[in-house]
């Protein structure tokens, strides 16, 4: 096809993508509010805030990966026009993320009973404990229900709490973790009240109420959104790992690999949530048959994603000096976060393929193979790359995320030829 050829099909895959990408700027503009706001408090309190939500990252993205694993079913029942089907899959889904978020937050809970033992400083590990510890409070609601109006909120409270305005107490790093919570508990009314206020909506909620619990779509739920959580889990885990041994480091390392990490997880939402919309334009054209149009699909995303990316990695060298202003005055502390947005923006383009390609993988339901495959790309070669460049060759803090490279390089590669096969044998 030609580039006129495909305008249709980028406006198609964008008209899905983006409510989608808005709710992940949402997400990420508050997350990127509050590293701004903790960055202001001091570096310990930054590096407190890096470390805490790298290993709440593991878990919150494991349990958002069990609830992507409706998303392929509801699309196809609902291309093929069959609303009490897609209310079934709904309320079945509501079960399945409800318990793993009870499950998932005991198991998450545990983790503060290690955090002394992950080789960071002291008065880091003491200001991020409490921290950690209302983010997992908070993960219930934000398995079951979202929305862009608690982002507001959760600003506002911020502000609030953070700085203690308006008569409310200064409670510091910990007045983001309330707000966080209370701004997530007020998700499910806000859900409710738009699945209500809606028609179009209103149907599969319907649907749902008066469908029955059936164990054949539990276990299918279950077995998609388990492979789909590992695989986040996987990559997640790379860049946790990777920011606890920035904490071997210095809190300095930390703290700027907060400040890089935070621009990087702006571009990447906005990529994720074209890969989202990604999977629902596969799964409808999965459900018709229809090979062509999951290909002119997958390539219409890949060029806006790389053309995005792209843009997105030079901004990052061009202005490295100045986005970490935004958070931090510590010299140390830009230096650090400098140097890795140059390295971030070398991985930008992988990053938008290879999430992307995955997306299009959920929408044919092809799980399994790709949670196997991030494992080798991100355990097998992201982390010792990793360590070794920042501890054997001296690399540093960037040695760190010249490993993320790697690990997302063959992550892009892996995944193309998994889609590649997959299509080659589409009947």
């Amino acid at each position: 096809m030609r580039f006129i050829d495909y305008i249709p099909v980028y406006r198609k895959n964008l008209t899905l993508a983006v409510p989608v990408i808005f709710s992940q700027i949402g997400q990420v503009t508050v997350n990127l509010v509050d590293n701004i706001m903790v960055g202001h408090l001091g570096t310990t309190e930054l590096a407190a805030a890096s470390f805490t939500i790298n290993i709440f990252h593991v878990g919150m993205l494991f349990g958002l990966g069990i609830t992507l694993g409706i998303t392929p079913l509801v699309g196809q029942s609902i291309n093929s026009r069959n609303p009490n089907n897609a209310g079934s899959w709904l309320r079945n889904g509501v079960l399945v993320n409800f318990i793993a978020s009870l499950l998932l937050c005991a198991a998450m809970a545990s983790v503060v009973f290690f955090m002394h033992r992950m080789g960071q400083r002291e008065d880091v590990v003491q200001k991020a404990i409490p921290f950690y510890l209302l983010h997992v409070a908070s993960l219930i609601p934000l398995m079951l229900f979202f929305s862009i109006i608690i982002n507001l909120v959760n600003i506002v409270l911020n502000y609030l709490l953070i700085y203690g305005k308006f008569g409310f107490s200064a409670l510091g790093l910990n007045g983001s973790g309330y707000a966080s919570l209370i701004s997530r508990l007020i998700m499910p009314v806000i859900f409710i009240l738009v699945m209500v206020k809606r028609p179009k909506f209103r149907i599969y909620l319907t649907e749902a109420i008066h469908s029955s619990f059936e164990k054949l779509k539990i276990k299918r739920i279950v077995s998609i959104g388990m492979s789909i959580g590992m695989q986040m889990v996987i990559e997640i885990l790379a860049f946790s790992l990777g920011a606890i041994m920035l904490g071997w480091i210095s809190k300095e390392s930390l703290a700027g690999h907060q400040i890089a990490i935070s621009m990087a997880a702006m571009t990447y939402m906005i990529s994720f949530g074209l890969a989202s919309g990604t999977t629902i334009r596969v799964s409808h054209a999965f459900g018709e048959r229809d090979k062509t149009e999951i290909k002119h699909a997958v390539y219409a995303s890949l060029h806006i994603v790389i053309a995005f990316m792209s843009i997105m990695g030079i901004l990052f060298v061009l202005l490295r000096n100045q986005f970490p202003l935004l958070f931090t005055s510590d010299p140390a502390v830009i230096k650090v976060a400098a140097s890795l947005l140059v390295v971030g923006a070398f991985f930008q383009v992988f990053d938008g393929i290879q999430v992307v390609l995955l997306g299009a993988l959920r929408g044919i339901a092809d799980v399994r193979i790709p949670m196997f495959m991030a494992f080798f790309s991100y355990i097998v070669v992201s982390l010792p790359i990793s360590y070794l460049l920042a501890f054997t060759f001296n690399f540093g803090s960037s040695g760190v995320w010249i490993g993320f490279v790697f690990g997302l390089s063959t992550a892009a590669v892996l995944f193309g030829l998994r889609l590649r096969n997959r299509l080659h044998n589409f009947e």
